[in-house]
């Protein structure tokens, strides 16, 4: 099942698109350790829209190095109209990673109603340059990278931001629309 939730005034138009998330936070006041190195081949497939009229987004890996990360994703754009690919075009709308807490599909939900999502670390490099329009039945595949520690024992999720529609879109698919997968992996030390 797809959840929709609109976000408030500052975001209006914005739609968070999922199928899961996860539960309420840890509360617990223990020190961060970072992430060690790591890498995680992971195949996921996700999908948004109706068969016939859909965008899919995968996710084959996350990689956590000495100084960064780096994901390797995909966006298909099976759907009738073009997608306008604008990372950083909202505040919370962009290409990258979230950390959650738990890899439990309430959390996720929870966050999202309660507009308390956490930031995402944005991703700063693309390779090969994302598309600017990504067409009708074309698709865009590459890397995602940014430096910076992630917290280890953090539930990592993808975000697949900003797209927007170029035209009318099918019945039940939104103009704009930021994907946070409901896949979900545990970063180790």
């Amino acid at each position: 099942m797809i959840v929709l939730v609109v976000l408030g005034a500052a975001l209006a138009g914005l739609t968070i698109a999922t199928k899961a998330g996860l539960r309420s936070g840890n509360t617990s006041t223990e020190a961060s350790a970072r992430a060690g190195p790591q890498k995680a081949t992971l195949s996921w497939r996700e999908t948004y829209g109706e068969p016939g009229e859909q965008l899919v987004f995968t996710v084959e890996e996350i990689e956590v190095t000495e100084t960064g990360w780096r994901a390797r994703i995909g966006i298909d754009n099976r759907t009738a109209v073009a997608w306008e690919l604008a990372p950083n075009a909202i505040p919370d709308g962009t290409f990258g990673l979230s950390l959650f807490t738990t890899g439990d599909s309430s959390e996720l939900e929870q966050r999202n109603r309660a507009g308390t999502l956490p930031a995402v670390r944005a991703a700063t490099a693309y390779d090969p340059e994302l598309v600017k329009i990504l067409e009708p039945k074309k698709s865009w595949e590459g890397d995602i990278s940014a430096r910076g520690a992630l917290v280890a024992g953090a539930w990592v999720r993808v975000v697949f931001g900003t797209l927007i529609a170029v035209g009318k879109t099918p019945p039940k698919l939104g103009d704009t629309v930021v994907w946070i997968t409901d896949h979900a992996y545990e970063l180790h030390d």
